[in-house]
C-alpha cells in the first residue's frame, strides 16, 4: 500500500509539473509518457507477477480536469502514427545471413535503431525501451486495462474516428504474404520439399486469397470481417498448408542436409507465418464488445514485438537448434560403432584400441624428435600439427581407436536412447533406466579403449626409443626426461586445465565431422562425384562409385582428424604467443611420454614419480572424457530441446544402476 501511495504522489507531482503544457496544442512531446511509464514500470519483472496500475486509474478518476487534459495530450501524441512496419518487420529475422543478423541485433541492443518520428515504433522505442517492457505490460490485469481504455477515451481500431487505421494492419499482412511467397519459391527452399512439387503452391494460393479479401475489406464500410467469412476460413486452411510445407522442409533435413542460409530462410518464413496468423485475428469481429478487447490486445502485441525485437538469445537458439540436431545426428550414427554390448565387441574394441596405441607410441617418438628441430615457434606448431594430423588420420583410416574420440561421438547416441525409451514406453522411469544401461555400455567401452591405448602406447614408445639408441647410440629423451614426467604431475603443472583443453578439442572435432557431413549431404557432393562425367570417363562407372562411396563414408572423419591434429599441435605455441600457460594433455600420449621419461633417466624413476605419473594419467583420461562428453551431451540436449533438469534425473538413474551392478561399468555381461 505504501508503494502505491508513493507512486500516486509521484504521478501527482509529475502532472503538476506539466499542467501548463497539457492544453497547449503545440505541446506533443513524449517526455511525459516516458516518465509515466517509468513510474509504473516494476523494478524487477518476475514470472506470475502482476503489475497493478490501480494507483494511476484512481489518480485519473479523482482529477477529472487533469484527466481531460491528459486525454487531449494523448490524442495529439498518438495522432496518425504509422505502424505497418511493426506488423511486417519488427522482431522478424531480416536476412538469411545469420552472422549479419546477429551483429545487427547486438548493435541494436546497445544502440537501438530509431525510425522516423511520426511512426508508432519511434514512440514505443522512447517509451517502452527495455527488453522486459513487453513482459510486464502483458501481466497488467485485463479489467484495469479496460478501465484505462475507458478513462483515456480511446476509440477502438475499428471505429471511424480512431487514431490508427485498419489499413496499416492490412498493408502489413500484405507485405508479409508477398515476402513468404517469394522466399518459399527460391530453389534452395523448394528442393527441401519434393513432396509438394506436383501440387499447387499454398503460398501462391494464400497470396491470391488474401488479395481478394484485402480488396473487399477496403471497399466495405466496416473495416473488419466475421469468423464465419468464407475467405477467412479459406485463409486459415491455406495458412495451415504453408505451415505444413515449412515443417516438412525442416524434417527433410535428414535426407538432404541443411545450410545455415536455408535454415535462416525457413525460420524467417515460419516467423512471418506466425505473424500473419496473429494479425489476421485482428481482422475478425463477431460482437461489439470484441472491438475494445482486440484494440487493447493489439496495443499489448505491438509493445511486445518492439521490446523483443533485439532478442539475441532467441535468435541463436532458433538458428542453431536444427543445425545442432543435424550435426549430432551424424555423430550419433558414428557413435554407435564405439559402444560395445557383447564380449566379442568388447575385446574387438580392446584390439582396436591397441592398434591406436601403437600409432600414438610412434607419434610420441616423432614429436620428441621434432622438438629438437631448430625452428621458430610457428615452425614447431606446424610440425607438431602435421605429426598429430597424420597420426590421427592413420588411426581413423586403419580402423583403430583413439579412446577419447568416443565421448564426443556417443553423447548423441545416449540422448537417442532416451528419446527411444520415451517413444517406446512413454514412462520417464523406463527411459531413464534405458539411459543408465546405455551409459554403462559406453563407460565400459571407454574403459577398455583407455586400457588398450595405454598398455600399447607405453611399450611401443619404450621399444622405439630403445631401437633408436641401439642404432644411433643416442638417448634422445635424456635431456627432456624430467619435463616429460613433470607434465603428468598435478602438483607441478595444471594437468586438469590442459586435459580439459584437449577435451574441448575432442568435442570440436566431433562438431566438425557432423558439420562436414551435413554440408556435403545438403550440397549432394556424393551424388555429384558419382555422376561426374570426367571421372566416369577416366575411372569408369564402378571405380567412380567407389570413390564417391569412400568420400561419403570417410571424408568428414578425415577432415575432423586433420583439424584435431592442428588444434593439438598449435595450442602450446599459441599459449606462448599470448603469454598464457596453455597446452594439451591426452591420456594415450601421457602413457607414451611416461615411457620416454623412464628411458630418458636410464630406466630409473623414484616411487613418487611413478605414483604421480600413474595418477596423472588417470586424471588426464578422466577430464578428457568428462569435458568432451559433457560438451557433446549439452549440444545433444540443445539439439533436441531437452531441459537441463533431465540431466539430474539421468545422473540419478546412472548412480542407482551403478550401485546395483558396478561390474557392468567395466566388463560386459556374461550373456
Amino acid at each position: 500500500m505504501r508503494k502505491k501511495m508513493d507512486q500516486k504522489q509521484q504521478m501527482a507531482e509529475l502532472f503538476d509539473r506539466y499542467k501548463n503544457n497539457l492544453d497547449n496544442p503545440a505541446f506533443d512531446e513524449i517526455e511525459l509518457l516516458v516518465l509515466i511509464v517509468a513510474i509504473i514500470r516494476p523494478k524487477r519483472v518476475q514470472l506470475f507477477y502482476q503489475v497493478d496500475i490501480r494507483f494511476f486509474l484512481d489518480f485519473l478518476q479523482e482529477l477529472p480536469d487533469t484527466r481531460r487534459q491528459f486525454v487531449q495530450y494523448l490524442k495529439r501524441v498518438l495522432w496518425r502514427r504509422d505502424f505497418d512496419q511493426l506488423v511486417s518487420d519488427t522482431g522478424i529475422i531480416s536476412y538469411a545471413d545469420f552472422i549479419y543478423e546477429l551483429k545487427k541485433r547486438i548493435t541494436e541492443r546497445y544502440l537501438p535503431y530509431q525510425p522516423a518520428k511520426p511512426t508508432l515504433q519511434y514512440l514505443l522505442n522512447q517509451v517502452f525501451y527495455t527488453v522486459k517492457d513487453g513482459d510486464w505490460v502483458s501481466t497488467i490485469p485485463a479489467e484495469q486495462l479496460h478501465e484505462l481504455f475507458r478513462l483515456c477515451e480511446f476509440n477502438s481500431i475499428y471505429d471511424d474516428e480512431t487514431d490508427f487505421e485498419m489499413i496499416e494492419i492490412l498493408y502489413g499482412i500484405e507485405l508479409l504474404v508477398q515476402r513468404i511467397t517469394g522466399r518459399a519459391m527460391e530453389t534452395d527452399v523448394n528442393k527441401m520439399v519434393p513432396e509438394f512439387q506436383n501440387f499447387d503452391s499454398p503460398f501462391i494460393a494464400i497470396m491470391r486469397e488474401f488479395t481478394e479479401l484485402n480488396d473487399r475489406i477496403l471497399q466495405s464500410e466496416t473495416k473488419y470481417i466475421t469468423s464465419e467469412d468464407l475467405s477467412y476460413k479459406q485463409l486459415l486452411v491455406l495458412h495451415k498448408q504453408c505451415e505444413t510445407y515449412i515443417e516438412t522442409a525442416f524434417s527433410n533435413s535428414h535426407r538432404f542436409g541443411i545450410s545455415i542460409k536455408v535454415n535462416q530462410s525457413l525460420l524467417r518464413i515460419r516467423q512471418q507465418l506466425e505473424r500473419i496468423k496473429e494479425m489476421l485475428s485482428f481482422l475478425v469481429i463477431d460482437t461489439e464488445s470484441q472491438k475494445a478487447d482486440k484494440s487493447i490486445e493489439l496495443a499489448k502485441t505491438l509493445i511486445g514485438y518492439n521490446s523483443r525485437k533485439s532478442n539475441i538469445r532467441k535468435l541463436i537458439g532458433q538458428s542453431t537448434q536444427l543445425l545442432a540436431y543435424e550435426i549430432t545426428h551424424h555423430t550419433a550414427q558414428t557413435g554407435e560403432h564405439y559402444i560395445t554390448s557383447t564380449h566379442r565387441e568388447y575385446w574387438k574394441m580392446f584390439r582396436s584400441a591397441c592398434g591406436g596405441g601403437v600409432i600414438v607410441g610412434a607419434m610420441c617418438i616423432v614429436k620428441l624428435l621434432l622438438g629438437k628441430v631448430e625452428t621458430s615457434e610457428f615452425g614447431h606448431a606446424f610440425l607438431y600439427s602435421l605429426n598429430y594430423a597424420i597420426g590421427f588420420t592413420m588411426i581413423y583410416l586403419f580402423g583403430a581407436t583413439l579412446a577419447t574420440k568416443q565421448p564426443a561421438m556417443t553423447a548423441s547416441s545416449l540422448v537417442n536412447a532416451i528419446e527411444q525409451g520415451a517413444s517406446d514406453q512413454g514412462a520417464d522411469r523406463h527411459r531413464y533406466w534405458i539411459f543408465a544401461q546405455f551409459f554403462a555400455r559406453l563407460f565400459r567401452s571407454q574403459f577398455i579403449a583407455f586400457v588398450g591405448n595405454v598398455v600399447m602406447a607405453f611399450p611401443i614408445s619404450l621399444l622405439l626409443i630403445w631401437g633408436i639408441e641401439q642404432l644411433s647410440g643416442v638417448n634422445i629423451a635424456s635431456a627432456k626426461w624430467l619435463h616429460l614426467v613433470d607434465d603428468l604431475n598435478p602438483t607441478k603443472t595444471p594437468v586438469i586445465l590442459h586435459a580439459s583443453i584437449a577435451g574441448v578439442f575432442l568435442f570440436l572435432s566431433g562438431i566438425i565431422a557432423g558439420s562436414i557431413s551435413n554440408r556435403d549431404k545438403h550440397n549432394s557432393v556424393y551424388y555429384r562425384i558419382q555422376e561426374h562425367p570426367l571421372l566416369k570417363k577416366i575411372f569408369g562407372k564402378t571405380k567412380t562409385d567407389k570413390i564417391a562411396s569412400f568420400y561419403e563414408k570417410k571424408w568428414a572423419g578425415i577432415v575432423s582428424n586433420l583439424w584435431f591434429g592442428v588444434f593439438m599441435g598449435s595450442t602450446a605455441s599459441i599459449g606462448m604467443f599470448l603469454g598464457l600457460n596453455l597446452d594439451i594433455r591426452h591420456i594415450t600420449f601421457a602413457s607414451g611420454n611416461l615411457a620416454l621419461g623412464l628411458f630418458g633417466h636410464h630406466m630409473e624413476l623414484s616411487t613418487d614419480i611413478w605414483i604421480w605419473g600413474i595418477l596423472g594419467i588417470g586424471i588426464i583420461g578422466l577430464f578428457n572424457f568428462l569435458v568432451s562428453f559433457g560438451l557433446s551431451l549439452v549440444l545433444a540436449f540443445r539439439s533436441r530441446n531437452l531441459s537441463s533438469k533431465e540431466l539430474a534425473k539421468m545422473a540419478k538413474a546412472v548412480w542407482i544402476y551403478f550401485k546395483m551392478n558396478p561390474k557392468s561399468f567395466f566388463f560386459p555381461p556374461k550373456k
